[in-house]
């Protein structure tokens, strides 16, 4: 009888939401997984070997596979990534920030690492979208994430509008994200449009040093122009 061999555990990695101390965020239970791991499924290769260095990993990068995984990755390409899992080898699927597979491509992976009974192994790691929803003092118990709003200003406004009226139906949290760059364009299109008595919470840089994590009616924001440019920032509404 031939034995059946034993698949390999698919790990999934958090990173940190920017520098800092890498032990304030990443346990060293992960760090310890991580240097024990010579082949990972990434969204860019560069930053995950920039992690790694970081995280304290020896091995040398020769003997380390990188499959990348992003919008440039053809679908036909992604199953063959699951070889080594199912020849018995370990590997870990990185996030560029934050936890694998939340607003993050990661999640076509586990879903095919399921289809053929590997073991998925969700590590201990910060989520910039739990972290603000923690500290936001907003809806806990019924929340949903939207990712990102439309590009297009009129569009993007509308969008805005129909989140408002969900969140007032349901009493539901709405929490989205931005392309930093585009988070001024945001936060104002919120307070030309949203009502003055939605509750807003910016939340910045978290885990960071310049960490601010602030929650406000909007026609109290009105006043204030907070530091959002260009840093990562978790946007979450409230209309009672």
């Amino acid at each position: 009888m031939t034995q059946k061999i034993k698949t390999g555990n698919l790990f999934l990695i958090p990173t940190m939401l920017g520098l800092g101390d890498i032990n304030t965020s990443i346990p060293l239970t992960v760090q310890k997984t991580i240097s024990e791991l010579t082949e990972f499924i990434v969204e860019d290769i560069r930053s995950a070997r920039r992690y790694l260095k970081f995280s304290g990993y020896s091995h040398s990068f020769d003997d380390v596979i990188f499959h990348e995984l992003n919008q440039h990755t053809k679908q036909h390409e992604i199953p063959d990534y699951l070889n080594a899992l199912l020849q018995g080898k370990n590997i870990g699927l990185i996030s560029e920030a934050g936890v694998p597979c939340v607003a993050d491509p990661g999640a076509v992976v586990v879903n095919m690492a399921h289809q053929f009974g590997i073991k998925v192994i969700p590590l201990v790691g910060p989520s910039s979208i739990l972290l603000s929803l923690m500290a936001s003092g907003l809806n806990g118990q019924n929340f949903a994430f939207i990712g990102y709003l439309p590009i297009e200003k009129s569009e993007r406004r509308k969008k805005l509008k129909e989140i408002e009226i969900l969140s007032n139906n349901k009493k539901q949290t709405q929490i989205f994200i931005e392309t930093p760059y585009r988070n001024k364009q945001v936060f104002e299109d919120m307070l030309q449009v949203c009502n003055p008595n939605t509750l807003l919470c910016v939340a910045t840089d978290i885990t960071l040093e310049s960490e601010m994590i602030r929650t406000m009616k909007i026609a109290e924001w009105k006043n204030i122009t907070p530091d959002i440019h260009k840093k990562n920032t978790v946007f979450l509404i409230l209309k009672d």
